[in-house]
C-alpha cells in the first residue's frame, strides 16, 4: 500500500524538534507522499526548504485567508510558486468563521481571486480552505475558473455541496473528522461521493483522528482516515490505496 497525505503543516514549529522521526514513522506506515503546506512567505520558504531535503514531499504555498498579506509580498510569493516542488497553490480561499467583518471578507475574496489568477498563469491546481463560506467559495470558483482545478482541503460541507464542487472538477479531501463517532455528515460524503474525486489528508498538527485524538497529529495517522473510508465503502485498504494514488496523480500530473 502507498498512502498520500495531501495536506500537512510539517514545516511548522510544532515539528522542528522531531521532523526526522515524523518522516520515519510516516514511511514505516506506507505513507510515500506528503504535501507540505506553506502559508505566507515565511511558511512557504520553510516548506520549500524541507521539501528539497526529501523526495517524498510535494509543496503547496500561498496566502491563507486568515492572514491578509501586504501587496509587497505578492511578487515574492509568485516567484516562490515557480519552484518545481510546488505542485499546488494553497492553501487559499475564504474563512468567514474567525472574522465576521464584511470588509475583511471582501479582502479575502480579492486575494483568493488573485491567487487563482497566479495558479492559471503557472498552470497549477489549487488547494482550497473554506470555512463558513462554502456558497461564496463555490460562486467564486464558478465565476473564476481554475484551469487545473484543485482540492477542497479538509472538506466539512454537506454531501450535496461536495457533489457541486465535484461537478466543477474539484477533488474532495477528507481528514480526521471522518473518523469521529458522531460525524455523520463527513461519513456520508466519504461513502457516497464519486470515489474518483476523493483524497485524504491529516492537516497535521490539527484534527487528529480517532483513536489518537488529544495527541499532535502527524502524517502516519492518515492511515486511520483511510481505514474509516475503506470500511464505509466496503473496500480493502489495498483497493482504496490504488484509487487514491491515481486520483492524486491525475490532479498533479494534469491528466484530467
Amino acid at each position: 500500500m502507498r498512502w498520500i497525505d495531501t495536506h500537512a503543516h510539517l514545516a511548522e514549529d510544532e515539528f522542528k524538534d522531531d521532523i526526522e522521526d515524523v518522516i520515519y514513522r510516516a514511511q514505516e506506515n506506507h505513507v510515500h507522499k506528503i504535501v507540505l503546506i506553506g502559508c505566507e512567505i515565511e511558511g512557504a520558504e520553510k516548506a520549500l526548504q524541507l521539501a528539497h531535503s526529501n523526495e517524498m514531499f510535494d509543496v503547496a504555498i500561498g496566502f491563507h485567508p486568515g492572514d491578509i498579506s501586504s501587496p509587497k509580498d505578492y511578487d515574492k510569493m509568485f516567484e516562490l510558486m515557480k519552484d518545481d516542488k510546488v505542485k499546488l497553490v494553497g492553501e487559499i480561499g475564504l474563512d468567514f468563521y474567525w472574522d465576521k467583518d464584511p470588509e475583511i471578507h471582501k479582502l479575502q475574496e480579492e486575494l483568493f481571486i488573485k491567487q487563482i489568477e497566479w495558479a492559471n498563469l503557472l498552470n497549477k491546481p489549487i488547494s482550497i480552505h473554506t470555512r463558513d463560506a462554502s456558497k461564496r467559495t463555490y460562486e467564486i470558483l464558478k465565476a473564476h475558473p481554475v484551469n487545473r482545478k484543485g482540492i477542497m482541503h479538509c472538506f466539512s460541507g454537506s454531501l450535496e455541496m461536495a457533489r457541486e464542487f465535484i461537478k466543477l472538477g474539484y477533488y474532495i479531501s477528507l481528514a480526521g473528522p471522518v473518523t469521529f463517532k458522531n460525524a455523520h455528515v463527513p461519513k456520508d460524503v466519504a461513502k457516497y461521493i464519486d470515489i474518483n474525486y476523493l483524497l485524504i489528508e491529516t492537516d497535521s498538527p490539527y484534527l487528529t483522528p480517532h483513536p489518537y485524538r488529544g495527541k499532535r497529529n502527524e502524517s502516519f495517522y492518515v492511515v486511520e482516515v483511510a481505514k474509516t473510508i475503506a470500511e464505509l465503502r466496503n473496500l480493502s485498504l489495498e483497493e482504496l490505496s490504488i484509487i487514491l494514488e491515481n486520483n492524486y496523480k491525475r490532479l498533479v500530473e494534469n491528466d484530467i
